[in-house]
């Protein structure tokens, strides 16, 4: 079933933001299971908005994201707020 995935990083920039993904590199070897991604700045640090084919989808990627943060020398202000909510339907134009 398709999930949206919201996650709050708080007290991340864009600066790290982009460092890590630069590490993860998502257009050269896309997350399995990713349909859509968009990010930005939020209060106190930076949002991610996914849609994604499975939780167990967004769950498998999650090393990932742990080894390019660890290899930029990003540290978060504790965990990230993950909010996951059903998605009745998506289209593209």
């Amino acid at each position: 079933m398709t999930v949206g995935i919201r996650i709050k990083l708080s007290g991340i920039t864009q600066e790290q933001f982009d460092e890590v993904n630069e590490r993860i590199d998502p257009t050269g070897n896309p997350p399995k299971g990713i349909l859509f991604h968009a990010s930005g700045p939020i209060d106190d640090g930076w949002g991610v908005i996914d849609f994604w084919e499975s939780r167990a989808a967004f769950d498998a990627f999650q090393p990932r994201i742990q080894e390019a943060a660890a290899a930029a020398g990003v540290e978060m202000n504790g965990p990230p707020d993950v909010k996951e909510f059903p998605v009745h339907e998506t289209f593209q134009p």
